[in-house]
């Protein structure tokens, strides 16, 4: 059961508490190549996973679910393959294909206890699959649990492969799941999101800043189309990079060269997973690359730091320019969500904005530890498999989440405080640079620095030196015509 599983992982403590659990826990005996071990007697997987995890017993950070569901899905797609091929025989075939249909219908994540910090290969969370899609294949065909039915882990489950090119394959294929189904969506609602706002601001003439200082008149609009065209851009290169993912590994067994595969294995197997996932998987056409260096994650976990620089820029934008409420910018009203102090009653704070630039912040350090990850491509394997993976599900996950909570709770309810944009459009002294064609470029600073001196507006700077009446003024500094 879940819970006798969740008390065998006493063990791997020290002291009184560790004695207790074990004495709780019923075990059975396993054995690999290293000898016998003790196993909690109802979990489905063996003496490897076991020892891994003692061995590895380092932090908390579980190897992620969609890692342990893309294995399945290997191990499905190459029983399949095989059974084809008339290398695995029909009723194993099926006890296989059965488990692992099991376990990505969730019925067995009780059985994966390992860490992501173990094996740069990922060989333990391979084997720690293998085990249990062997044990509940073996329970399937009538025989009791870990009694070495007639289903071997490496012998059948992970026929003609290897770690080193199933973790790799698996690693495409959750990063490309949780980019096409989890980042991509949420991007294309927060794009629309944003579009909404261009046409209900399309109207509004506002002062625009650059150096953070006043500049020339935009609309509102305008500003906002800014802001789609940055989300558009990060779409583009993030769909750019699921070429990349879409190449697989599987087939290049333990250095590229296909050892114990068949012939074609890989592209049979592509096509099995096309098949299972929707999506459109291919043969790496290079085994030794794929195995060896992973700079296809990076372009991607790069695409996801783009998609971050953009995510920042918009967020930092909108809550300046909803500074205030009364003495900032205070030219957009964001929704009002929470109390944003424990000490200044009414205070509401830009919490979505802050949320979302710590997100970005985030996925930026992520893209750097998958960078320095990559390095790491030494002869024949990449052995930082495991932290790539991590850290690129990990900034999925953020972004995807960030970008729902961002879109409903911030961007959908943006109103414009129509009255403080008006007033700071009517006050800027950058409206001067319309006058430039008309008095020239020096007579035109020196209307704007009289102005700034005296706190005087434009136009009764150019009545008061005569340049021209206040409707010449009107007619030739026209913010509608600006933009």
């Amino acid at each position: 059961s879940p819970s006798a599983i969740g008390l065998s992982y006493g063990f791997l403590k020290r002291g009184e508490m560790a004695s207790r659990a074990k004495r709780r826990v019923q075990y059975r005996k396993e054995t690999d190549s290293f000898g016998v071990e003790n196993v909690p007697k109802f979990a489905y997987f063996g003496a490897e996973t076991q020892r891994a995890a003692l061995h590895f017993a380092i932090g908390k950070d579980r190897m992620p679910k969609a890692v342990i569901h893309a294995l399945a899905l290997v191990k499905k797609g190459a029983a399949l393959v095989n059974l084809k091929l008339g290398r695995l025989d029909s009723d194993k075939a099926k006890w296989i294909i059965q488990a692992c249909e099991e376990l990505l219908d969730h019925k067995l994540e009780a059985h994966f206890p390992l860490k992501v910090w173990q094996s740069g290969s990922g060989t333990q969370t391979n084997m720690n699959v293998n085990e249990v899609i062997a044990h509940r294949a073996s329970e399937l065909a009538g025989f009791a649990l870990g009694t070495k039915g007639p289903i071997h882990p490496n012998d059948h489950v992970n026929m003609s492969q290897s770690s080193n090119d199933v973790f790799p394959t698996a690693m495409h294929i959750a990063a490309a799941y949780a980019v096409q189904h989890g980042v991509l969506p949420a991007l294309e609602k927060m794009i629309r999101g944003l579009q909404k706002k261009v046409s209900q601001f399309r109207s509004i003439i506002k002062i625009g800043r650059t150096h953070l200082q006043d500049a020339t008149p935009l609309s509102l609009g305008q500003e906002f189309s800014g802001y789609v065209a940055l989300l558009e851009q990060a779409r583009g290169t993030l769909m750019s990079s699921l070429q990349g993912l879409h190449l697989l590994a599987i087939g290049g067994t333990a250095v590229g060269t296909g050892l114990n595969a068949p012939a074609h294995f890989g592209d049979l197997v592509s096509l099995e997973l096309s098949n299972l996932t929707g999506l459109t998987f291919l043969s790496h056409p290079n085994k030794f690359a794929a195995l060896s260096c992973h700079l296809e994650l990076l372009v991607a976990s790069s695409a996801l730091k783009v998609l971050s620089c953009a995510l920042m820029k918009i967020a930092n934008d909108l809550r300046l320019l909803a500074s205030g409420p009364r003495c900032g910018l205070g030219e957009l009203i964001l929704p009002a969500n929470e109390p944003g102090s424990s000490i200044m009653p009414g205070k509401v704070n830009p919490t979505q904005c802050e949320a979302l630039t710590m997100v970005a912040t985030q996925v930026i350090a992520i893209d750097q530890a998958i960078t320095i990850a990559s390095t790491h491509g030494h002869l024949e394997l990449n052995t930082f498999k495991p932290l790539i993976i991590y850290n690129f599900l990990h900034a999925t996950t953020l972004l995807t989440g960030a970008m729902g909570l961002f879109l409903r709770h911030c961007i959908q309810g943006i109103q414009a405080n129509r009255t403080q944009i008006a007033k700071h459009l009517q006050r800027s002294l950058m409206l001067v640079t319309a006058l430039s064609p008309h008095v020239g470029y020096d007579i035109a600073a020196k209307v704007a620095n009289m102005a700034y001196q005296r706190n005087l507006s434009l136009k009764e700077t150019c009545v008061e030196l005569g340049l021209m009446t206040a409707e010449e003024f009107d007619r030739k500094v026209d913010p509608k015509k600006m933009i």
